[in-house]
């Protein structure tokens, strides 16, 4: 990568310093440096032989099936593969097969099979980008040496990748698909399609309307709704997660990250040529790398986990990423520099993050908190989208639950990595879940939301979060939320109530993999616990891995630390999925609230890049203040920082200190600060996003106006109104700040 990475750059400089390059010559550069990226990847002589020695006679390599074209199958993509590497061994200079008329021999052969047969997937993804992709491959780097009829056979195949093709819909698809195109095209030597083609690869590069401000809780007046194919809504959306299609879920750290990619890839190609990207799309891809991607990834490096949809039963789908794309942007703007140098330097070089940030994505429902020491996210889903994605492919079968309310924390960004083969998909941390006998069928993962109050209040570096959850798979309610601070973060919930008597309901605080001792303190005795599952009464803190775990009251949980068992194919049934049972050291910790719960409660408090030594302190429990947990009204007070943090799910008040009052006229989530028991700044948002302005009171006198709110007293009633004009369109949801 590195030293492709100086190659690409050497082009680029040279490009440049370039004062006049005729579009024929732009044409040539762009084909080579595309070449040149193909051929960079090293290729292993050793596995070159074999390829040639097994092929049969027919052009199919054994061990393949080429009957199975399903979604769950359709090998053919090994074929292909091989095909590739042929292609790289023959045009790779220091390959013992450079122009190895042997070579060439078999990649003919097992192009004419594929030609041939015009293998087509049941899945349309390989027939209209993986084939086509990989077809293309081998056409430029050794298409000049087959024959010119083999050639032509396969332009119907490689055309199937088009900007007009069924698959070519705006989202990521649509650009990988384009990406293809302008290849095929290079290789053809066809510049005027060419150009029209990177346009619409440079055009794509902007936010869409996303369809649930169509379909929000509107929803069910609507013909169609979230199925509506036409509704759009694919792509980066305000806000920057991404959404791949209508129904709203998260894909940023999927889709997204290919779409990404894309985008870079040509903008790399393009640079310093007449057919290079605006400096204003470029600026937008950075933002939607920078406040996007890395603001979804633990520390910029490493996937969320509770962004992942599908792929979580994929092997290693939890690796930390490279620093390949933050490399190539250097390469094509100034832009934001040093923040891209930043994200270069923490995955190659592995330095800690220096920004913190706390980041609503206010189209997708979806959290992230970061400081320099540890990680935190949360997923939710509302009436405006679905809570997870359909197990396509026959992946992710278990995934009923892992939308709502997940909350994974992380120190070191492996802690759940490759968990899911072993994973009980009823305790998914920071959840509250019926625990039913069995999960319903996979047919039944994806369900739209059944509430409008889900949202975040942030001020770009604090905030807080708030989920009026109701399940669409059982008769469970919750109002859930949590409070997100320097140190830590305080997790509430009120009225659990459960129709269903006979399976318990359960909150999990964290199912991870179990490293090292776990620490109970009881009492204010502390003691290392025994592997195994057991029930524990009256505890006051537990300890795992650097994260401790407070209760501000006492409380009855139950632990497991021990190994769990299961298989890969349990949750996928891809056909090259190992079915090998496999077991994994596991830590989970939950609060049992009994069957047919009624008006439950729960309060917790996470203080990651903890030491048992800090946890004996107890310092959290010191500068945190639960002011209120109901139904109603859900209060935590950080003291130490002066920051009061109140979900109103209806109109109501609350005491914030002795001195000091909070009103709010409208359900929403508000944030104070403050500094020597004064409100020195103001941030609110309207989860519901029907709010035009927003509505509330503080018993502290001031005077203040501003573009976007006013602040005025009124002597009688001894309080502060204050009236804040909400984000609207399509930043509805999103939060607004005010200095006093």
């Amino acid at each position: 990568m590195r030293n492709y990475l100086k190659l690409l750059t050497a082009i680029v400089l040279t490009a440049l310093a370039t004062n006049s390059i005729g579009a024929s010559t732009d044409f040539e550069i762009i084909k080579k440096r595309v070449v040149e990226a193909l051929i960079q990847p090293g290729v292993n002589d050793a596995e070159i032989q074999p390829l040639i020695n097994n092929l049969q006679e027919d052009g199919t390599w054994p061990g393949i099936d080429y009957e199975d074209v399903s979604n769950e199958g359709f090998q053919h993509s090994r074929h292909y593969s091989n095909m590739v590497n042929l292609a790289w061994a023959y045009r790779k200079e220091s390959s013992a097969f450079y122009k190895s008329p042997e070579v060439l021999k078999a990649l003919e052969a097992a192009l004419k099979n594929w030609v041939d047969n015009d293998y087509i997937c049941e899945n349309w993804w390989f027939n209209q980008i993986g084939t086509p992709d990989n077809l293309v491959d081998v056409l430029l780097l050794a298409g000049n040496d087959l024959p010119e009829e083999l050639v032509e056979k396969t332009q119907p195949i490689i055309g199937r990748a088009n900007i007009d093709a069924p698959g070519a819909r705006p989202g990521g698809d649509r650009i990988k698909i384009a990406g293809i195109q302008a290849k095929n095209m290079l290789f053809l030597g066809d510049r005027e399609t060419f150009e029209k083609v990177v346009r619409v690869i440079e055009n794509e590069i902007k936010y869409v309307e996303w369809v649930g401000k169509k379909y929000g809780y509107t929803y069910r007046r609507h013909s169609g709704g979230f199925g509506n194919r036409s509704a759009g809504g694919r792509g980066i959306q305000y806000g920057n997660s991404f959404h791949h299609r209508t129904d709203g879920v998260n894909n940023t750290l999927s889709y997204g990250i290919g779409y990404a990619n894309a985008f870079v890839e040509w903008a790399v190609y393009t640079a310093g040529t007449r057919f290079a990207f605006a400096e204003e799309k470029l600026s937008r891809l950075v933002d939607y790398y920078l406040d996007g991607i890395c603001k979804t990834a633990v520390f910029g490096k490493y996937p969320d986990p509770g962004a992942k949809n599908r792929s979580v039963s994929r092997r290693g789908t939890l690796r930390p990423y490279s620093a390949k794309t933050a490399e190539n942007l250097l390469l094509t703007t100034n832009y934001r520099k040093k923040e891209l140098q930043e994200i270069a330097d923490i995955r190659n070089n592995g330095i800690a993050p220096t920004l913190s940030h706390a980041t609503f994505f206010w189209n997708s429902e979806h959290f992230s908190f970061q400081r320099p020491g540890w990680f935190a996210s949360v997923r939710m889903y509302s009436t405006r989208n679905h809570n997870m994605e359909v197990p396509y492919n026959s992946e992710g079968l278990l995934n009923h639950h892992r939308g709502d309310g997940a909350n994974h924390i992380s120190r070191t960004g492996d802690e759940y990595y490759d968990i899911f083969p072993v994973f009980d998909y009823q305790k998914v941390s920071g959840t509250t879940i019926m625990q039913k006998p069995e999960l319903p069928d996979p047919s039944q993962i994806q369900k739209i939301g059944l509430t409008d109050f889900v949202g975040a209040v942030t001020d770009g570096i604090y905030g807080a979060v708030a989920f009026d959850f109701k399940s669409p798979h059982d008769p469970l309610i919750a109002r859930k939320s949590w409070f997100f601070f320097d140190k830590m973060f305080v997790c509430l919930g009120a009225g659990i109530s459960c129709k269903n008597d006979n399976s318990p309901v359960v909150t999990t605080l964290n199912q991870c993999l179990l490293k090292g001792d776990v620490t109970v303190s009881s009492g204010n005795n502390s003691s290392v616990i025994q592997h195994g599952e057991k029930k524990l009464k009256s505890v006051d803190w537990i300890f795992h891995d650097g994260i401790g775990y407070v209760f501000p009251n006492p409380a009855t949980v139950q632990l497991k630390n021990s190994a769990e068992t299961g298989s890969w194919w349990k949750i996928s049934k891809q056909s090259s999925t190992p079915k090998d049972e496999i077991s994994l050291d596991i830590f989970k910790l939950w609060v049992p609230h009994g069957k047919r719960p009624s008006d439950e409660t729960y309060e917790y408090i996470v203080v990651p890049a903890a030491t048992v030594e800090k946890m004996k302190q107890n310092s959290s429990q010191n500068n945190i203040r639960i002011l209120s947990n109901t139904p109603e009204v859900q209060v935590v007070m950080n003291t130490k920082l002066g920051i009061c943090q109140a979900v109103f799910y209806q109109a109501g008040e609350i005491q914030v200190s002795e001195n000091l009052k909070l009103i709010s006229d409208n359900p929403g989530i508000i944030m104070l600060k403050m500094k020597d028991e004064k409100v020195t700044e103001i941030s609110v948002a309207d989860p519901n996003r029907e709010l035009s302005r927003f509505h509330l009171s503080i018993s502290e006198k001031m005077e203040k106006y501003g573009d976007n709110f006013s602040a005025v007293w009124n002597e009688k009633d001894g309080l502060t109104h204050v009236s804040v004009k909400l984000p609207q369109d399509n930043y509805a949801g999103d939060s607004f700040t005010i200095e006093l």
